[in-house]
């Protein structure tokens, strides 16, 4: 019995002591094995480890890829035009032991200050040798690349290695917005008045050919119509000397009848001439009148007699002609 309880206490003892000389190694992690400070053993590949029970001791770092957001950073490139800049990064560790021996006990938290660092510094050098509209463009692959390779340099004497750089942000700061809009706004203005000048341009350019489309249609036609008046007034003209040739007196005598209609017409018709004026010609009673009468009678005798003989004497009528001059015709001929 007494060993028994002897050997119980031990054998608790010896597997608690074992249990905690073994550790186990994740796939997702690297481990370091330290004793009173110093590194050990490093082991980068997942399986079942061991160590010396309450020696040492056991430190496990993350073996993924890790990410960082860097603050906003304010840099001024070639065109002192100032930009706020904040880079989003991705990193991992590849050598165990120099990360402790390069951030100490803090590990991870203490590495992502050193990273914040680097990734400034590495900011403002590229950034500082290029123009803003190059850092404001859609293609900054070819920077992001520079951050990159320049903060993996740096990165490289603390066991970590930088896998990608990206600009997530790159804004003017807010004092400059206001004046970096009134200069976009009168950038486009002035683009709407040159756009409205040359519509107003072209608009002038249609109506100043319209006006002489307009002129040059209106001057044809009114040439037209004065050609076609003058063919009237001769074909006018040429129908009274065929008239008048036909019989003077009597064409005379029509023509101051139809005068008198037109201008005795009326309850109240006043006129000033003088007595001896030609146009009471036919409204004396002396002998100037009586031969005209006298040849009007013989006319009128002729024509009742032989009716056909002024239509043989009287020109053939055109139906090309124009009214007026048929009607003239149909005048005499009646």
């Amino acid at each position: 019995m007494k060993k028994a309880g002897i050997l119980l206490p031990v054998a608790v003892v010896a597997i608690v002591t074992a249990f905690s000389a073994l550790f186990i190694v994740d796939e997702r992690e690297n481990v370091l094995v330290l004793q009173f400070g110093q590194v050990k053993q490093e082991i980068t590949e997942p399986g079942l480890g061991f160590k010396i029970p309450f020696i040492q001791e056991v430190v496990r770092y993350d073996a993924r890829i890790l990410g960082l957001q860097t603050q906003p950073l304010e840099v001024t490139p070639l065109d002192d035009r100032r930009l706020v800049v904040d880079a989003f990064l991705r990193w991992r560790l590849t050598d165990v032991r120099r990360f402790r021996e390069a951030v100490g006990v803090d590990g991870v938290r203490a590495a992502q200050g050193r990273m914040d660092r680097i990734m400034n510094a590495a900011i403002r050098e590229v950034l500082g040798a290029v123009p803003s509209t190059a850092v404001l463009s859609e293609d900054r692959t070819g920077l992001m690349n520079r951050i990159r390779d320049l903060a993996r340099r740096e990165s490289e004497t603390l066991g970590i290695e930088v896998i990608d750089v990206r600009l997530t942000r790159t804004d003017l700061p807010q004092e400059n917005l206001e004046a970096t809009f009134a200069r976009m706004r009168a950038e486009r203005e002035r683009e709407a008045a040159d756009e409205r000048a040359r519509g107003n341009e072209a608009a002038q350019r249609v109506r100043a050919l319209a006006d002489r489309t307009v002129i040059e249609l209106v001057s044809a036609s009114r040439r037209e119509a004065e050609i076609i008046r003058g063919e009237a007034d001769a074909e006018r003209n040429r129908v009274y000397a065929d008239a008048y040739n036909l019989d003077p007196e009597f064409f005379a005598f029509s023509r101051s009848m139809q005068s008198y209609e037109s201008a005795l017409r009326g309850d109240n018709a006043s006129m000033v001439l003088r007595p001896d004026s030609e146009f009471f010609t036919f409204l004396r009673s002396d002998g100037a009148s009586e031969n005209v009468l006298q040849a009007a009678r013989d006319a009128a005798d002729a024509l009742e007699d032989d009716p056909d003989m002024l239509m043989q004497r009287a020109p053939e009528s055109d139906p090309d002609e124009p009214d007026a001059v048929r009607e003239l015709e149909a005048i005499i001929g009646n």
